[in-house]
């Protein structure tokens, strides 16, 4: 699965284990982002450590549903002696913890939460793709479903701090007409990586087909996407992959009714995993 480093070795075979799993996960993400943000905070980096204690609380209040969750399922907390084997890593501080603060911004702090968000919304996907009965594959969708809100609600305030970082070093910005037309573009770009990419061809050439059928059924009406501002040339592969999640996920916190949150919601799963094979193969496109 592209956006994992590893398959999970086992199927979760209990409820159980399966929310000693997901309360391990968010307290690697608490403990983490809380270390990074006392660093940052002894630095004199104030804007940084407020962002990643802002993290460390949102990961606590994960914990605090995920533990209520497991009362209310199996009438007990999580238990860590039920989890039988290594879960594959989700969570990457991407350097965060011993880089220099000088190199960071809030952006690329809430882009580093970004993607671990994405990376355990892929590990309940592939919970639940591989769970061994219904209610393990139940609470696995749930979960998933959870993780790629926690995706939007961060992508949402990155959103914010991009423009308030672009306000102070970039001038006026291009505005693409239609998601539709970004998806073209999309395609366009990666059918001429296809030329010079023999590893990768038949992949970027799947992609630039499945962006095309995208675009298609975004002109037929099949959801309202809003555009909004982007970033000036946005021509590279990884940038109009990346922008279009950022829509999607969008369109489907405003959706007002549940047909077009859901088909927003699968628009941007598409486009989660399109985004994480272009980082890990095609790193070169970026």
């Amino acid at each position: 699965m592209s956006l994992l480093k590893a398959e999970p070795s086992a199927p979760v075979t209990s409820l159980a284990e399966l929310f000693a799993i997901a309360f391990a996960m968010e307290q690697e993400a608490e403990s983490r982002y809380a270390a990074i943000g006392a660093r940052m905070r002894s630095d004199g980096e104030i804007a940084l450590a407020e962002a990643f204690e802002k993290l460390a609380a949102d990961e606590r209040g994960h914990l605090d549903s995920v533990s209520d969750w497991s009362r209310l399922a199996h009438g007990r907390p999580p238990d860590p002696a039920m989890i039988r084997w290594t879960a594959p890593e989700t969570f990457d501080d991407e350097g965060a913890a011993t880089a220099d603060p000088r190199l960071l911004s809030v952006y690329r702090t809430l882009s580093m939460a970004v993607r671990n968000e994405e990376r355990a919304f892929a590990f309940w996907s592939y919970v639940a793709a591989h769970a061994s009965s219904a209610d393990i594959r139940t609470a696995a969708e749930a979960l998933a479903h959870e993780e790629l809100g926690h995706v939007a609600l961060l992508r949402r305030e990155r959103r914010k701090a991009f423009h308030r970082e672009r306000h102070q070093a970039q001038g006026e910005s291009e505005t693409p007409p239609t998601a539709a037309a970004l998806e073209r573009r999309l395609a366009d770009v990666l059918d001429a990586a296809a030329q010079s990419a023999d590893p990768s061809r038949d992949t970027l050439l799947r992609f630039a087909a499945e962006a095309r059928r995208q675009a298609q059924q975004l002109e037929e009406g099949a959801v309202a996407i809003p555009i909004g501002p982007v970033p000036p040339k946005l021509d590279a592969p990884l940038a109009i992959a990346e922008f279009l999640l950022d829509r999607y996920l969008e369109a489907a916190d405003r959706a007002r009714d549940e047909a077009a949150m859901m088909l927003a919601q699968e628009f941007a799963a598409r486009a989660i995993n399109r985004l994480a094979w272009l980082r890990r193969d095609l790193p070169e496109l970026g």
